[in-house]
């Protein structure tokens, strides 16, 4: 089920996608060489709660009794998604690394009631969701990972440009598929963006690739839609594996991976970014 979201709720996922923006910036600015992954995500925390939030990631049931031990998604080099912050790592001059923060917010009822937001029904805490990502380098890289960040950084934009009342999922699919597989770069087909706002992922897919035209996944854009555009992109193949603590996705031939996320509503006459 797709779910459309009032005017009001939209502008309270915007209010909370500003401030989740605002805390990833933060976390950006950390990164460096020999900084801990668990001093990053003592701050996301931090942050999140300090901005009458919480975490959309950490404790997050993977299915098979596998609960996201972090609040951040920390994705370093062949780490596809859902590489974590925990147990603590150390970053070295040269990696790149993925930060994906999710939060709910807000989930104080005197803060709803103070901003008069509404409420989410769907949600025991009542906030709403929003999601993001962006991968940077640590210390200086290679020009083949400048590269993939960069071309990766524009399947996102282009993708985000498709975005409008009447087209298809296709289009925003077919616009990373272009620009990735142009650059000689594996579009991942395992894992795909999502609805997000009344959950922190929701229906539909939205996939970085194009699916048959007749699908029932392809559907038309609408006004209130919101949606996690993210194209993850692989240096090498698209083709995926599972790393031994079974929730972390990694590349299947071990090459860098990049990856890029905005929440967005679909608008009357376009669309609107949700997490600047």
């Amino acid at each position: 089920m797709t779910y459309i979201k009032t005017k009001e709720e939209i502008a309270i996922i915007k209010q909370g996608g500003a401030i989740l923006a605002s805390i990833l910036r933060h976390l950006v600015k950390m990164v460096a060489p020999d900084v801990n992954t668990e001093d990053i995500e003592k701050e996301a925390v931090r942050l999140m709660e300090e901005a009458g939030g919480r975490p959309a990631f950490k404790d997050y049931d993977m299915g098979d009794d596998i609960y996201f031990p972090s609040a951040v998604c920390a994705s370093i080099n062949n780490e596809v998604v859902h590489g974590s912050a925990l147990p603590n790592r150390v970053l070295k001059s040269g990696d790149i690394i993925d930060l994906d923060i999710g939060m709910e917010w807000p989930i104080d009822e005197a803060l709803r009631a103070k901003i008069g937001a509404p409420v989410n029904k769907f949600s025991e805490q009542g906030g709403f969701y929003s999601d993001m990502c962006t991968t940077v380098p640590v210390g200086k890289i290679s020009q083949e990972a400048k590269k993939l960040l960069k071309i990766s950084r524009q399947c996102l934009e282009d993708a985000i440009k498709k975005i409008k009342p009447g087209n298809t999922l296709n289009d925003i699919g077919r616009a990373v598929q272009f620009v990735a597989e142009t650059n000689g770069y594996g579009v991942v087909r395992d894992l795909v963006g999502h609805g997000v706002g009344y959950f922190a992922h929701e229906d539909p897919n939205v996939c970085n690739y194009t699916i048959p035209e007749k699908s029932p996944e392809n559907i038309r854009l609408e006004s209130g839609m919101v949606i996690a555009v993210e194209p993850m992109i692989n240096m090498g193949t698209w083709k995926v594996k599972v790393a031994p603590n079974n929730y972390t996705i990694l590349t299947a031939d071990d090459s860098l991976s990049a990856h890029f996320e905005h929440t967005i509503a679909v608008t009357d006459d376009g669309y609107e970014i949700l997490t600047k």
